[in-house]
């Protein structure tokens, strides 16, 4: 069918070479009155604007009834999941341990620091590893080499030497299983 010459059809570009879908672009067809007989919807005085904003809110609507025929499925929370745990790195744990605190994560994250063998030191809030076998070992204590979690200064693990861990100050909440 021919075209109609309107001034809404030349602001679209005139005749539409290519087939777009109705969704992609105003049909000329919403623009002109769609075929019917008589003046088109711009001849009859309705401006351009009113008739974008009355098309966009037809596809609104038509979209939001389709939403509604989609079943709600409840979100999968990834990190609800204790397996995910154990395949994060060291870095990824300690961020969950210090910035989800209070959580379930918190929880996950700290077990899984502490079967990989470090443990949480209560005065210094930070997490301790055994770099090497204890210098010196008592019913309270132990002295040796440990590599540490620097949350505040530096975000990395470093190696403190001789420190004595004292045993009164060792996590043992968080249960391995």
């Amino acid at each position: 069918p021919p075209q109609d010459p309107s001034p809404a059809a030349e602001a679209y570009g005139g005749e539409q070479k290519n087939s777009q879908s109705s969704h992609d672009s105003l049909s000329q067809e919403s623009l002109t009155g769609g075929g019917e007989a008589g003046p088109s919807r711009t001849e009859r005085g309705e401006d351009l604007e009113t008739l974008v904003v009355e098309d966009v809110k037809e596809r609104a609507e038509a979209l939001d009834a389709a939403l509604q025929l989609l079943p709600e499925l409840p979100p999968r929370p990834l990190f609800d999941e204790p397996k995910i745990f154990e395949k994060l790195d060291d870095d990824t744990l300690f961020f969950i341990f210090y910035f989800q605190t209070g959580t379930p994560q918190q929880y996950l994250a700290a077990r899984q620091l502490k079967k990989q063998g470090w443990r949480f030191h209560k005065k210094y809030l930070t997490w301790f590893q055994r770099h090497e076998e204890p210098i010196e070992t008592a019913y309270d204590r132990e002295r040796g080499t440990y590599r540490y979690f620097d949350y505040e200064t530096g975000w990395c693990q470093r190696i403190k030497t001789d420190f004595v861990f004292e045993y009164e100050f060792l996590e043992n909440e968080v249960p391995i299983l």
